[in-house]
């Protein structure tokens, strides 16, 4: 008989499927809660077997459920099958080591009851498998809901620290433009000196924020990059008058090499500013003092590149891929959210192109903006009819 056997061998059957597991790539998480579900449904196989043997059909109800009908979430076994998955989610696992652990079990029941030529009914089968279904589908269910609940808020932790620092950099900017707006309406200062480049620089920084966030909220909100084909070179000019501004508070050298009035491109216009600009921003914070920070765009055949160039010193080996991630600050100036790279990034992936970066040792980097190239629609001359 099946209980018989199962209740002789549980030891084995237990190492089986711990053997079983170690085969298997695993998440994190020890052998305590994979001890706690299998032997705990063991366990209560062994005693289902044993109510139907003697057709005490209350007490098998109460284990695990009524045979032939749906599962019920009050049997002894629904209440340990979730807690194996709970566990398994606390820890880390994956959704299939929740299903490979049931089923580890049943092989390992097979391929011992073969080894050892043990004759089940087929009865036993059947309450075997009803067992393992309903177990399963516990298992399973409880593990999507707190993987679910997890993710939820870890989210909402990710939003609330993004929030606070966005809010933190936000009120420390306001706080110095407020400082020096009150010297100067108090008359002891000017405007053109040193405290109306602090109110300057302030303004500029909620500004890049600003722009910066929405940005992100466009991203993460999956609206669709509204493309148009327009020209490079405008799309230059208008990047070179903010930047300028910024380069010039900051005391840093900043050249913009001539633009082919014909170079176009097919993109969000929004976007693909905000990410140039975040680049520039990038290049000016990093930058050596009194070191230049250069802007080209130039055509390579049917493509179009725009690259800002700074002279930061040049990259770490491991600093080329890990700069794009969110929240990542390489250098030594901390200041930011480290989100800059990270948005530009999408953003030009959003118009169809990529964004990588050279190191020139020694002395600095290189971001290109690799997007496809356009051609501008010719303009309609006045006064000319197709008559």
């Amino acid at each position: 008989m099946m209980n018989e056997f199962l209740g002789a061998n549980r030891r084995e059957l237990i190492e089986r499927c711990r053997a079983k597991v170690a085969l298997r790539p695993r998440r994190g998480g020890d052998n305590k809660e994979l001890e706690f579900g299998i032997s705990y449904f063991l366990d209560q196989l062994i005693e289902t077997l044993k109510a139907d043997k003697i057709n005490d059909a209350e007490r098998s109800r109460q284990i695990s459920g009524q045979s032939g009908g749906p599962p019920s979430p009050l049997t002894d076994m629904a209440e340990g099958a979730t807690k194996h998955g709970r566990e398994l989610a606390k820890h880390g696992f994956t959704v299939e080591q929740v299903v490979h652990d049931y089923g580890d079990l049943c092989q390992s029941i097979t391929e011992l009851a073969l080894e050892r030529k043990a004759p089940f009914e087929t009865k036993d089968f059947h309450t075997l498998n009803r067992c393992l279904d309903d177990a399963i589908a516990d298992a399973v269910t409880e593990f999507s809901y707190q993987r679910d609940f997890v993710t939820e808020d870890q989210q909402a932790d990710a939003l609330n620290q993004r929030l606070g620092a966005f809010a933190h950099e936000l009120r420390n900017l306001l706080n110095s433009a407020t400082l020096a707006v009150t010297a100067i309406q108090e008359g002891s200062v000017g405007i053109g000196g040193s405290t109306g480049a602090v109110l300057t620089r302030s303004l500029l920084g909620m500004g890049k924020l600003i722009d910066r966030s929405l940005s992100e909220v466009r991203i993460k909100a999956g609206m669709p990059a509204q493309h148009r084909v327009f020209s490079v070179s405008d799309l230059i000019d208008d990047v070179k008058l903010a930047a300028g501004l910024e380069a010039q508070v900051g005391g840093i050298p900043f050249a913009v090499s001539h633009v082919d009035s014909s170079l176009a491109v097919d993109a969000d216009r929004d976007l693909l500013s905000a990410a140039v600009g975040n680049l520039l921003q990038n290049a000016f914070k990093f930058t050596e003092p009194h070191s230049a920070v250069n802007l080209s765009a130039f055509a390579v055949g049917d493509r179009v590149l725009i690259e800002v160039e700074d002279h930061c010193g040049g990259l770490l080996p491991s600093e080329a891929e890990t700069m794009f991630l969110p929240f990542t600050q390489s250098g030594v100036n901390k200041t930011g959210l480290g989100l800059g790279l990270s948005i530009s990034r999408r953003s030009v992936e959003l118009n169809k192109g990529t964004l990588k970066v050279r190191d020139v040792p020694g002395s600095g980097c290189v971001f290109t903006i690799d997007l496809p190239r356009h051609a501008l629609a010719a303009p309609v001359e006045a006064g000319s009819s197709s008559g």
